[in-house]
C-alpha cells in the first residue's frame, strides 16, 4: 500500500450559498490528492500523457461527513491499497483543521493508449516506482 497526504485551502468560488464545500468540488480534492501522490513519487500525470497514456475516470464514489466551509484547510489523505493493473483505484480521506474526519471517497481510473483509444497496462516505469510498497506475490 502506497500513502500520500497533502493539504489545499478552501476558497471561496468553492462554496455554495449555505457557505460550505459545494459538493462537486470534492472530486477536485482527489484530483490534487492524485497528482500529488504522483508527485510524490518522482513521475507526473504529463510525463505518462507524453509518454502516450492517459487515465480517464472510471468511477467516483464519496461520503459526506461533515461540511467544510471558506478558507478551511482541508487534508487529503489518497491511498493506493492495491497494485494497478489496466486500473488503478484512488481512496481518499479528507480532513478538517481539528482533524475531523470530513469526507471518504474513491476514484477508479482506466490506464488508455492514446493513439489506440484502447485500454492497457498501466507503464512499467509507474509500476518500478510502486514496487516497493506492494508484497510480491
Amino acid at each position: 500500500m502506497y500513502t500520500y497526504e497533502t493539504t489545499v485551502r478552501v476558497r471561496y468560488a468553492e462554496t455554495d450559498q449555505m457557505g460550505y464545500v459545494y459538493y462537486g468540488n470534492y472530486a477536485t480534492f482527489y484530483e490534487v490528492g492524485r497528482v500529488e501522490l504522483f508527485r510524490s513519487l518522482g513521475f507526473s500525470y504529463k510525463a505518462l500523457e507524453d509518454s502516450g497514456v492517459m487515465m480517464p475516470v472510471l468511477e467516483l464514489h464519496s461520503r459526506f461527513l461533515k461540511p467544510s466551509r471558506y478558507d478551511e484547510e482541508i487534508t487529503v489523505r489518497t491511498y493506493l491499497k492495491e497494485k494497478p493493473t489496466v486500473k488503478i483505484r484512488f481512496d481518499y480521506e479528507l480532513f478538517n483543521e481539528h482533524d475531523e474526519l470530513i469526507n471518504t471517497g474513491s476514484t477508479t481510473l482506466v490506464f488508455v493508449d492514446i493513439k489506440r483509444g484502447k485500454p492497457c497496462m498501466a507503464p512499467p516505469d509507474f509500476m518500478e516506482r510502486l514496487e516497493p510498497y506492494f508484497d510480491k506475490q
